[in-house]
């Protein structure tokens, strides 16, 4: 694609990265035929060709963003099915993070838009904030016919039946290795997951220490950035990932880090971005060498080699969250651990489409969060599983609230099929 910045529009890195990204797109069309939103809308300006052209024009002409403009990147999932269909290696991710930071400073959004993005952002990326949120919107839950507002509905719906205790094993501190030592790892414990569902990472830390991992929870380490910064506002994702980096790069600098593991894969990929998010900071180094150590859980029990396992006669149905998928490009390790240790696994038609999770998507896109909802979990239930099976915390609430077939995280399984207890979702239907 030709385009035609100035000279001195390019010394800025954000519009100069947008313009080696735009160069790569050769109109070609193929990233239409995987895009979740032009899949159901069926209009180009929904698809990543059409919002290219949009941002090209908005960022080279410098223009205030227009309510069409804005509406359109709003609607995408940033789930990257695109970049991985793209032959061109078009790096949509930037371009359209850049686009959503710029259209942050240059746009005014309505006022119940504001607030909206306010609270999410003020909320969701706080553990303590979060679960005071869940307990209320718990409490209104039973009167959400009675909001007109679709998007505070769907906060309302968010609200799960039951929300797990504080969890110490999210507390700083170091978990000895079980057995000989064989490396020494962080875990990031996130923010989101630790008010939603406690169970993953107490099963991470039994699974990681089981098989020879000291697992530490470094101090001072907690949001990744991703909820704000697929918002657009910079300046508070590189707060809380600032953070993240200079925990990590303490730990790994006082008693050594092999790794830092990530069990929730959207947060997965913002951190392995660290680098280039960060590039032109005084913290560039240390992002680069974070971001390199970054690993999903799923990498680093590869390297463990988990035992065959005996036929666990349960048929999982495996979803493969775009973040890990079409993010990080990590398709078959969790799929082949799965069947490793024992269990039948089975995949989804369509199963590079989104779900509608998306961080906070859901929320903000309630009608088409809803549609994609819908067709992921028919998808799902077609293969008549046991027990769906994901990489994410946003695909286990979203895809759990459209169906009755119980959903876990992928290493809740693998630590029971290794000696650890029996999932809370498989246990709750039992007499």
């Amino acid at each position: 694609m030709q385009t035609n910045f100035t000279p001195e529009q390019l010394t800025d890195a954000g519009t100069k990265r947008a313009n080696e990204i735009l160069r790569n797109c050769v109109h070609c069309g193929f990233c239409t035929a995987t895009c979740p939103t032009y899949q159901v809308l069926g209009d180009e300006l929904d698809s990543p060709r059409g919002r290219i052209y949009m941002i090209k024009d908005m960022l080279e002409n410098e223009r205030v963003p227009d309510k069409q403009t804005v509406l359109h990147v709003d609607r995408c999932l940033s789930c990257l099915a695109c970049m991985t269909t793209c032959p061109s290696g078009v790096h949509y991710m930037h371009l359209v993070d850049h686009a959503r930071a710029y259209i942050e400073d240059n746009y005014k959004r309505p006022m119940g838009d504001r607030a909206l993005r306010w609270i999410l952002a003020k909320i969701l990326p706080y553990p303590t904030r979060f679960r005071l949120a869940l307990l209320g919107a718990k409490i209104a839950k039973p009167f959400k016919r009675l909001v007109p507002d679709a998007r505070l509905r769907a906060m309302l719906e968010m609200a799960p039946k039951h929300i797990p205790p504080v969890s110490r094993n999210d507390d700083p501190q170091s978990f000895a290795a079980e057995g000989t030592p064989k490396m020494r790892v962080a875990l990031m414990t996130g923010c989101a997951q630790k008010a939603l569902n406690t169970d993953i990472n107490d099963a991470t830390i039994r699974l990681l220490r089981r098989f020879g991992c000291e697992v530490v929870v470094a101090k001072g380490a907690g949001c990744c950035g991703a909820l704000t910064h697929h918002m657009g506002k910079a300046g508070e994702s590189h707060a809380t990932a600032g953070k993240n980096i200079a925990a990590w790069t303490a730990e790994a600098d006082d008693k050594g880090l092999d790794a830092i593991v990530i069990n929730t894969s959207g947060c997965g990929t913002t951190v392995k971005d660290y680098g280039h998010m960060f590039a032109q900071t005084d913290q560039a180094e240390a992002a680069a060498n974070v971001a390199g150590m970054a690993m999903d859980v799923s990498e680093i029990l590869s390297k463990l080699e988990l035992p065959e396992g005996a036929a666990k006669g349960l048929r999982v149905a495996y979803h493969s969250a775009c973040s890990l998928q079409h993010g990080q490009k990590i398709k078959h390790a969790p799929k082949d651990l799965l069947k490793r240790v024992g269990f039948e696994v089975v995949e989804p038609a369509d199963s590079h489409l989104c779900c509608g999770s998306a961080g906070t998507y859901n929320l903000m896109q309630p009608e088409l969060s809803g549609e994609l909802k819908k067709r992921k979990v028919e998808t799902l239930e077609a293969r008549k599983p046991d027990v769906i099976a994901a990489g994410n915390i946003g695909c286990m609430m979203q895809i759990g609230g459209g169906t009755d077939v119980p959903i876990v995280h992928t290493v809740e399984l693998l630590d029971w099929a290794t000696g650890g207890p029996k999932p809370r979702a498989l246990t709750e239907g039992e007499a």
